[in-house]
């Protein structure tokens, strides 16, 4: 589902029209992104946290509150919208509790399984639900160059090389794979490599894949375009994880007041609608 015309948040409140600060509630409070969410927050008036809940054993302050409890809470606070970075299996699980309370969710979770997805897809038909592996917006402005690069220079050679901090699961990261796909979309090719080892000259029309992992690095991503004498080298870093937690309180206040269905990112920042 698109919607047309409508662009970044302005920090005026609900999409509803209202002025009022969009009433926000957190998952994974205590995780890397929780930790930003809530302190960004606290910054701006287009958004008040009125839950922040986190697992159980967790280093929880009096401010947290254990999200086995999130299907009363929703109930009890009230939110206009939830924001989700955790994992794969909790995310599912804090999705279906909004479907269940009708409250509107953003996920940034990304690593999901194809029967995740599935279910995800269920819960979009019960509430307005935001899904994007980056809410960076530099990053959506990469995809659009890599999409217009790959179209321009057909036969080029294709690398895609991601870095993220020594703690970073999934791999490649959702964004790179995003990234792929925007690329499979604008040709024809004959599948992904995963790293390089031994013998392996590379195979017309393959992607080359390759994900880093060390130290804090928040983000980095790089497309390379080689061919005809001539590199074409696409490059964003994101020096904080600030840039996405903004991008996800931008996508909250966004969504609160949606019509029921499924929505992207890109919807926030006013380009074309992608799942």
């Amino acid at each position: 589902m698109s919607a047309d015309g409508v662009g970044a948040s302005d920090g005026e409140g609900a999409s509803d029209g209202s002025d009022r600060p969009v009433r926000v509630a957190i998952t994974g409070a205590t995780g890397r992104m929780g930790g930003e969410l809530r302190e960004l927050s606290a910054d701006r008036d287009d958004v008040a946290i009125v839950l922040a809940v986190a697992r159980s054993g967790a280093d929880i302050d009096d401010e947290i509150e254990d999200a086995a409890d999130l299907p009363s809470l929703l109930a009890e606070r009230d939110p206009d919208v939830l924001v989700d970075f955790t994992g794969p299996e909790s995310s599912v699980e804090y999705v279906a509790a909004c479907a269940e309370a009708g409250v509107p969710v953003v996920v940034g979770t990304t690593g999901f399984s194809e029967e995740q997805e599935a279910a995800l897809e269920d819960a979009s038909q019960s509430v307005a639900l935001l899904k994007a592996a980056n809410f960076s917006r530099g990053i959506a402005g990469l995809r659009r160059a890599v999409r217009e690069a790959v179209s321009a220079l057909p036969g080029y050679d294709i690398e895609v090389t991601e870095t993220h901090h020594n703690g970073k699961r999934d791999a490649p990261s959702g964004t790179a794979n995003t990234v792929l796909d925007d690329i499979e979309a604008e040709r024809e090719t004959t599948g992904r490599v995963h790293g390089r080892e031994g013998d392996q000259p590379r195979e017309t029309g393959e992607i080359g894949v390759h994900a880093r992992r060390a130290g804090d690095v928040t983000g980095e991503h790089e497309v390379l375009l080689a061919g005809n004498h001539e590199v074409l080298s696409l490059t964003h870093r994101a020096g904080s994880r600030g840039v996405f937690a903004a991008g996800a309180l931008d996508a909250a206040v966004w969504l609160a007041g949606r019509e029921v269905g499924r929505y992207d990112f890109s919807d926030v920042i006013g380009g074309s609608h992608e799942r």
